[in-house]
């Protein structure tokens, strides 16, 4: 499958060399200078992973990647001329996947799109080993569908909220550390912080009433089994 990569940079320079190297590994490509164009094209054909810039005119990249993760769990790899710590931060926790800061070698960038857009292929509907569902209670997993039923009403997830409940289904009553889920959901050369994983169950508990995910008070988190509604 052709994976469409959209590349948001205001430097023609930049946008150009990072246009030719992906399109050399075969991957469709829309490159635009600002993030309101970003966002017309999120809108009309959403790509399957950004290459995003934060000095942007107008909206800016933080904001565009706030924007995006409201409804979309596609891989955003920002790239930005501020190399401080808390800005890598603050982009990573505001969703995107990786940080590359400029310059950077544009073989690099490449390696990293490869890497986002393996994570991102397992993660997507079909990919799972078989059929099966998952069960626990009122809530049902089906793996190969990567559909989530709560008392037999179909909740739309993204591909991170599924993750997770797919790991804390597989092993009921476990409590997983934030540490640990972090690294089982985002990867382990995610740097960002573990609040991530907060948000990830604060939006699982609103969509899902009455699920028995539980906090484990200084460690993390594990889901109860035999619970529901009912």
């Amino acid at each position: 499958m052709e994976h469409h990569i959209g590349i948001v940079e205001d430097d023609p320079n930049i946008r150009d060399i990072v246009t030719g190297y992906l399109s050399k590994e075969g991957y469709h490509i829309d490159a635009v200078g600002t993030a309101e164009d970003a966002w017309e094209l999120f809108e009309r054909t959403p790509p399957d992973l950004w290459v995003l810039d934060i000095m942007l005119p107008g909206m800016d990249g933080y904001e565009f990647c706030k924007s995006v993760r409201q409804s979309s769990e596609v891989p955003i790899i920002i790239i930005s001329a501020k190399d401080d710590e808390v800005d890598k931060i603050l982009g990573l926790e505001l969703g995107g996947d990786d940080y590359l800061t400029k310059p950077f070698s544009p073989r690099e960038l490449v390696a990293r799109v490869k890497r986002q857009l393996k994570r991102w292929d397992v993660m997507q509907p079909g990919a799972g080993e078989s059929g099966k569902s998952l069960f626990s209670g009122d809530l049902e997993l089906n793996i190969e569908e990567r559909r989530v039923f709560w008392a037999s009403e179909e909740v739309d997830v993204t591909a991170k909220e599924f993750e997770m409940l797919r790991i804390l289904t597989e092993q009921q009553n476990r409590a997983f550390s934030r540490e640990e889920l972090l690294v089982k959901i985002w990867g382990s050369d995610y740097f960002g912080s573990d609040r991530a994983v907060d948000d990830l169950v604060k939006r699982l508990r609103k969509k899902m009433k009455d699920l028995p995910l539980d906090t484990v008070w200084g460690f993390g988190y594990r889901l109860r089994s035999g619970g529901g509604s009912g």
